[in-house]
C-alpha cells in the first residue's frame, strides 16, 4: 500500500487557478503506480478527473476538465500534481489523489484504485 497526502486546496474565484499536490510514501516505488485525481461535489458521487501513466508520458482527462486541468508527476519527488486553471463554480469539490499499482497504463475512468488520500477541499466562488 502507498500512503497519499494531498495539499493545495482552498478558495478561489471563478477564472482563477489552483495547484494540488499529492505526496506518496510507502513500500513500493512511486513509479510503479498509475496515479489519478478524483473529486466529490456536494450531494454527488466521487467522480474521475484525471490519470497519469507510470512515467508521466500519458494522461487522460474527464471531458469537462480537458484544456483546463493538467496532471503531472515527479517520480524523483514521489509527487503528483493537478494544475487547475479557468476554474468554474462547478469545480467545487473535495479532490482526492489515488494510486493503482500497475505495470501498464490504460486510459480508463473506471480504474479500481488501491489507495486514496484524505482529500482536499477546493471551493470556487462566482
Amino acid at each position: 500500500q502507498v500512503q497519499l497526502v494531498e495539499s493545495g486546496g482552498g478558495q478561489v474565484q471563478a477564472g482563477g487557478s489552483v495547484r494540488l499536490s499529492c505526496a506518496a510514501s510507502g513500500r513500493y516505488s512511486f513509479s510503479d503506480y498509475v496515479m489519478g485525481w478524483l473529486r466529490q461535489a456536494p450531494g454527488k458521487e466521487r467522480a474521475f478527473v484525471a490519470s497519469i501513466s507510470l512515467s508521466g508520458a500519458n494522461t487522460y482527462y474527464e471531458d469537462s476538465v480537458k484544456g483546463r486541468f493538467t496532471v503531472t508527476r515527479d517520480n524523483a519527488k514521489n509527487t503528483v500534481y493537478l494544475q487547475m486553471n479557468s476554474l468554474e463554480p462547478e469545480d467545487t469539490a473535495v479532490y482526492y489523489c489515488a494510486a493503482k499499482f500497475s505495470r501498464a497504463y490504460v486510459r480508463n475512468r473506471n480504474i479500481q484504485w488501491d489507495s486514496w488520500g484524505q482529500g482536499t477541499q477546493v471551493t470556487v466562488s462566482s
